[in-house]
């Protein structure tokens, strides 16, 4: 954690940036994308796997035994869901042990109104930008929406978090806001982050 945020780095591929990037100090969890569409689809197991951050699968729409499957395979600590998923798909993955992250993408504050019938199947939310494909566009929306939002589940902010964000999140607060995801914005291609700039990034977060 830095500044008591949860700090995720997600779409993780190669088993040596997987193990540098967990090195770094503050990460917490790191994401795994088993979505066949997105170019940070992960499907065999890397030489490394993180110890000490916690494992997310990020997935689409995908049917039980599928999140299961890997969630076996993988020991994911958390379920990310990105989909249309359903509050009571979402709360029969937890009576399997699983802990979730419901996705949320926002433009408009109506956005938000759905969220409330999750509030009782999800550990956390995540809330991304709003796009046409799943996954996340690597553009922010407006946080100040978020102020809207008077739910009890934590959150994670996503959504075009970039190396020069550092000083806009500090100026960001919300009562419930747990943490920021970090992707796209990090890499130096599809699925391999540039470990300096994360490290730029936190050290920027601290100070």
């Amino acid at each position: 954690m830095i500044n008591g945020k949860i700090i995720k780095v997600c779409g993780m591929c190669e088993a040596e940036n997987i193990r540098d990037v967990e090195a770094l100090e503050g990460i917490d969890m790191l994401g795994f994308i088993f979505y066949p569409k997105s170019p940070r689809y992960i499907y065999e197991l890397p030489a490394y796997l993180p110890i000490h951050a916690k494992r997310v699968g990020v997935f689409v729409n995908a049917d039980k035994p599928t999140v299961s499957m890997y969630a076996d395979r993988f020991g994911l600590d958390y379920v990310q869901l990105h989909g249309t998923e359903s509050p009571e798909y979402c709360r029969s993955l937890q009576e399997r042990g699983l802990k979730i992250i419901k996705a949320f993408s926002i433009a408009l504050p109506k956005d938000l109104t759905k969220v409330y019938e999750y509030e009782k199947a999800c550990d956390f939310f995540l809330f991304d930008t709003k796009c046409e494909q799943y996954g996340g566009s690597g553009n922010q929306f407006d946080w100040n929406i978020l102020h809207t939002y008077k739910g009890h589940v934590p959150f994670i902010l996503s959504g075009g978090i970039h190396s020069c964000s550092a000083h806009s999140l500090k100026g960001f607060s919300h009562p419930l806001l747990a943490g920021y995801d970090l992707n796209s914005r990090f890499e130096v291609k599809p699925g391999k982050k540039d470990t300096d700039r994360v490290r730029t990034f936190l050290n920027e977060l601290k100070s």
